[in-house]
């Protein structure tokens, strides 16, 4: 079976790994602080945090900024359901705007006048999480206009774009955002096995993020309440948790940085050759905005149904058969069994629903080949006949 997403490991990944697991330090050694200074030079941010996933990132970045009981987190309904889950986590109440149609992200003109409602109502959020969704930037200087207006803090969930740009540079930096975080996961663009990354311009939150990675225990006596008993001195100042990434996570991932660009300049290629061998298909390819340069984790197209005499679930499962493995992102968040017992219900976000009941994930990975992905597109090809 062709995959939807696989990783790339080379011998120099392998080489890599292997010299850590022969050194003295697993964890809590130098490779983490290396993979930290690597990403965030790269991005163009200040401080950058590791950690064990993305949806740790998510966490800690929430009660970084002071997310809890009473306050609200919205986001986009069409993405992986960490990017709602975070809130809850925090206490927190969750809600969703709705997507643009043609991005697929979080829609800027959707939050405006949800965001008037909410004014008037008196229930702005605390938090709204932008997705990058496969790849491609949400519209963040429009969003960023209407957090400085409003008031709420701002999180890039930058999970599928590390390498992608938005205005010509880099996603991460953080121009528009509190803390952007990437993910790691073996199928996005680099990966080092599970592990995550939060960036931030602002040294209190990253000082905050990096204590609460670790059990919100310090060895900085200037961080401590009272002087310390001796060298072996520690203190617990916060509630953390253990979500630090290991040093062969980290050199994993340092590894897989040398070669980040070469990786996201492959998808694009993939993706041309895609736009163009689907062009007289009965598929929506994606549209990609002037302003931005998407990582590509995903290559998604839209199901032309009234053109076909198929359904979504049968071409779905026509491509399985043929050995594609193709699958669909995302679920849209709001429509999920928990998500339901909190009251939200279909129809509440209809763009985000008529997606769902059309999209179509194709397999897209730096090694796929030419001849694979001609494959692909001769399985869809006869997927769409009636």
């Amino acid at each position: 079976m062709i995959p939807y997403g696989r990783q790339d490991i080379s011998q120099a990944d392998i080489d890599t790994v292997v010299a850590v697991l022969r050194s003295d330090f697993l964890t809590q050694g130098p490779q983490v602080p290396r993979f930290e200074q690597c990403v965030a030079r790269h991005v163009g941010a200040a401080y950058s945090v590791a950690v064990n996933s993305a949806t740790s990132a998510l966490h800690i970045a929430c009660l970084a900024l002071g997310l809890g009981p009473g306050d609200r987190l919205w986001t986009s309904p069409i993405t992986f359901v960490a990017s709602a889950n975070c809130g809850l986590y925090c206490g927190a109440e969750v809600d969703f705007v709705d997507i643009d149609p043609r991005t697929y992200n979080l829609c800027a003109q959707a939050l405006a006048r949800k965001l008037e409602q909410a004014e008037r109502e008196g229930k702005l959020p605390k938090i709204v999480v932008a997705v990058h969704l496969c790849g491609q930037p949400c519209e963040m200087q429009a969003i960023h206009d209407l957090a400085k207006h409003y008031g709420f803090k701002v999180i890039e969930d930058a999970s599928h774009a590390i390498g992608g740009r938005y205005q010509s540079e880099f996603i991460g930096n953080c121009r528009y955002s509190d803390i952007t975080v990437f993910s790691f996961h073996p199928v996005k663009i680099i990966t080092t096995a599970e592990g995550g990354m939060a960036l931030t311009n602002n040294a209190e939150l990253a000082s905050k993020m990096a204590l609460l990675r670790s059990h919100g225990i310090t060895r900085d006596p200037a961080q401590m309440t009272h002087e310390a008993d001796g060298p072996w001195y520690y203190q617990q100042i916060d509630l953390g948790f253990n979500y630090r990434m290991t040093e062969m996570q980290a050199a994993l991932g340092n590894s897989q940085m040398e070669r980040l660009d070469q990786f996201v300049a492959r998808r694009h290629q993939l993706a041309n050759r895609y736009d163009d061998l689907l062009a007289d298909l009965p598929v929506t390819t994606p549209w990609q905005h002037p302003d931005g340069y998407s990582g590509l984790h995903l290559y998604v197209i839209r199901l032309q149904l009234g053109k076909i005499a198929r359904t979504h679930r049968q071409v779905f499962e026509a491509m399985r058969e043929q050995g594609i493995g193709i699958n669909l992102h995302y679920i849209p968040v709001h429509t999920q069994p928990y998500y339901q017992r909190m009251g939200f219900r279909q129809g509440d976000y209809p763009e985000a629903e008529r997606y769902y009941a059309e999209a179509i994930s194709l397999p897209m990975f730096q090694t796929m080949s030419e001849a694979q992905q001609d494959e692909v597109v001769a399985a869809l090809n006869k997927a769409l006949q009636a």
